[in-house]
């Protein structure tokens, strides 16, 4: 990559790192990547799609298949504690994920394509909203304007902290758990603290749903995970037996079935012990993201890709536990979801010290490069 090109998208990524936005509110976001594509002059910009959603599409001269590449716009609602000219200028808001790296590669694959369209087919880059809570891609897809780009294949990378630096990291069918946030209300009934037994407190059931849905993985035939990761029992009141109580916990798998599957055994769970206590349950999901799936034919692509450029590959044979809103285009198109490595000693994905390391910007390019070069020239 050209020195100009590679300070131009480095200063991008650190415009971009200085002025985040959360899920649902990346309107500036969407604005820059905007403005550093008008001198691009893609063939069609499709604005507002699926909220804040931006798409550049890229026409071939013949007919051909359509290629979605996607990276994503939002960032996190976490404080960033880092000694950096770029830190960010937004309180309590932060790139701690790359999204603002992932933007910078995509944004660096619509340079090279300004001057190289595709010989056949058309690329369509995708700068997507609210990934971090779930509802970005399943907004997209459901968006009137997204049948217009509607795509054969579908391609995106996330770089990966503890990884060597440029490392590609690939493999079969499953490659990001499925995952849904599940939130238990019990209802009982308030007494005073003297009278309990005037009362129905659900302190004793919310116990027992809490260690019950931990050990609950250990009957499933196949990998799944439940963390609770929150429980309210009642109001701070010490002259009150406490009437409701809230339990919030992640339930995950390596299959969105798989997923589904561990929803409803927990809800039986939950069920069965309210019951025993006399007590009303209700169920609520947030945060809903089905597994990342990577077809043969998507994954041959990226694997010859890699071959090409003589970087070095990791082929896991465990999807990794996390999860990622790339999983719902697998449930559309042939989808491959890759890792490009961030460095060993980088910071993890979310620590309030992590920074996109801008060293392996022309990598991920160059890897959507050499996918594109094999469907569309």
């Amino acid at each position: 990559m050209e020195k100009v090109i590679f300070n131009q998208l480095k200063e991008f990524r650190k415009t971009l790192h200085q002025n985040p936005e959360l899920s649902g509110e990346e309107k500036e976001t969407a604005a820059r990547v905007a403005n550093f594509f008008e001198k691009i002059k893609p063939d069609l910009t499709i604005n507002k799609l699926g909220g804040h959603g931006v798409a550049f599409v890229f026409e071939g001269k013949e007919k051909g298949m359509t290629t979605l590449i996607r990276c994503e716009l939002d960032a996190l609602p976490i404080v960033e504690n880092n000694n950096i000219k770029h830190q960010s200028n937004v309180s309590g808001v932060s790139h701690l994920c790359g999204h603002d790296g992932h933007m910078a590669i995509v944004a660096g694959l619509g340079l090279q394509l300004k001057d190289h369209r595709p010989s056949k087919g058309r690329v369509v880059l995708l700068f997507q909203p609210s990934e971090e809570t779930g509802k970005g891609a399943e907004s997209v897809i459901k968006d009137n304007k997204f049948l217009k780009i509607k795509p054969d294949y579908a391609f995106a990378l996330h770089n990966l902290p503890g990884y060597d630096k440029n490392q590609i990291v690939m493999k079969k069918g499953a490659f990001a758990a499925a995952s849904v946030g599940m939130i238990i209300k019990l209802k009982g009934r308030n007494a005073h603290a003297s009278h309990p037994e005037a009362g129905n407190s659900p302190a004793e059931a919310m116990s027992k749903i809490i260690v019950a849905l931990q050990k609950l993985p250990d009957a499933m035939k196949k990998f799944t995970m439940i963390t609770v990761i929150h429980a309210k029992l009642g109001e701070v009141a010490f002259g009150t037996t406490p009437g409701d109580a809230t339990v919030m916990a992640t339930l995950r798998a390596y299959e969105t079935d798989t997923r589904d599957l561990l929803v409803t055994y927990a809800e039986k769970l939950c069920s069965q012990i309210s019951k025993e206590y006399g007590l009303e349950i209700s169920f609520e999901y947030v945060e809903g993201f089905d597994a990342t799936h990577n077809s043969e034919e998507t994954w041959e692509y990226g694997n010859e890709a890699a071959k090409k450029l003589k970087l070095k590959t990791k082929h896991i044979r465990i999807p990794f536990r996390w999860s990622e809103d790339f999983g719902h285009f697998s449930n559309h198109t042939k989808t491959l979801l890759f890792g490009l490595g961030a460095g060993k000693k980088q910071p993890q994905l979310h620590e309030n010290n992590y920074d996109f390391p801008d060293d392996i910007i022309p990598t991920g390019v160059k890897m959507f490069e050499e996918i594109i070069n094999q469907i569309h020239r």
